[in-house]
């Protein structure tokens, strides 16, 4: 599995499937948020299955879809909540694109998003 850490308290993955789920909590993470929608292409399982997954491991889970690369206010708004209540956050999409991108939203206010994201080499969309 490969966690892009962004801050000590957020990272970002492309897609997780339920197996991963214990190494999830073993690196001490304690919410994954899933920014892929159900019945996308490609997509290896539906939410429901990695919901019980991450909650069999103790974690919260959020499903946080996301269509495209379209970050509506109540999507950022939702992401904000998730960082505010729940601690060390593991937020994935296809490829961790929409992930990273609806938390530089959700942080906007608080931080240099775009030099904070640099090192990762994920792009953050206009």
């Amino acid at each position: 599995m490969a966690i892009t850490s962004v801050t000590d308290t957020f990272g970002v993955a492309p897609q997780i499937v339920e197996a991963e789920m214990a190494e999830v909590k073993a690196l001490g993470y304690t919410t994954v948020i899933n920014n892929r929608p159900d019945g996308e292409p490609g997509h290896p399982a539906d939410s429901a299955s990695l919901q019980a997954a991450a909650e069999a491991q103790g974690l919260a889970y959020i499903h946080m879809p996301v269509f495209g690369m379209n970050f509506p206010a109540e999507t950022v708004a939702e992401m904000q909540a998730a960082l505010a209540a729940h601690g060390k956050v593991l937020a994935f999409c296809r490829t961790g694109n929409r992930s990273i991108n609806t938390w530089a939203r959700a942080q906007a206010d608080d931080i240099d998003v775009a030099a904070l994201v640099a090192p990762t080499g994920f792009t953050i969309a206009e």
